[in-house]
């Protein structure tokens, strides 16, 4: 389960930022996860509190905001929604879809004190 690693990163992350903005307790925090990310938020809920314990994040709740795969067709130039990877445009039909939203794993909010 490579959540668990992905959290600590998220620990590291938080205990940087509480040194150089000046916080010692985070009482909150959002993550943002793209579908496409093949991070499942269920892991991540079910290890937060156990990466977070005896850290500024201890007893902090977990908010996690998933975002939509989306793509730009480089046949007709639409941005179509996808679910996959390897989704077809949903407008002409091709399989030329780059992605451009919903790779990604990243801390969208924090609230501190």
């Amino acid at each position: 389960m490579h959540e668990l690693s992905l959290l600590e990163n998220v620990r590291e992350i938080l205990e940087s930022h509480a040194l150089s903005q000046n916080f010692s307790k985070v009482t909150q925090v959002t993550l943002e996860i793209g579908k496409l990310s093949c991070v499942e938020p269920d892991a991540l809920r079910f290890g937060f509190d156990v990466v977070m314990k005896d850290s500024l994040a201890d007893g902090a709740e977990l908010i996690i905001s998933e975002l939509n795969g989306l793509g730009v067709c480089r046949q007709c130039g639409q941005h179509c929604v996808i679910e996959t990877l390897y989704d077809p445009c949903n407008w002409c039909g091709s399989s030329k879809v780059d992605v451009v939203q919903g790779l990604d794993m990243k801390i969208k909010d924090l609230m501190v004190i």
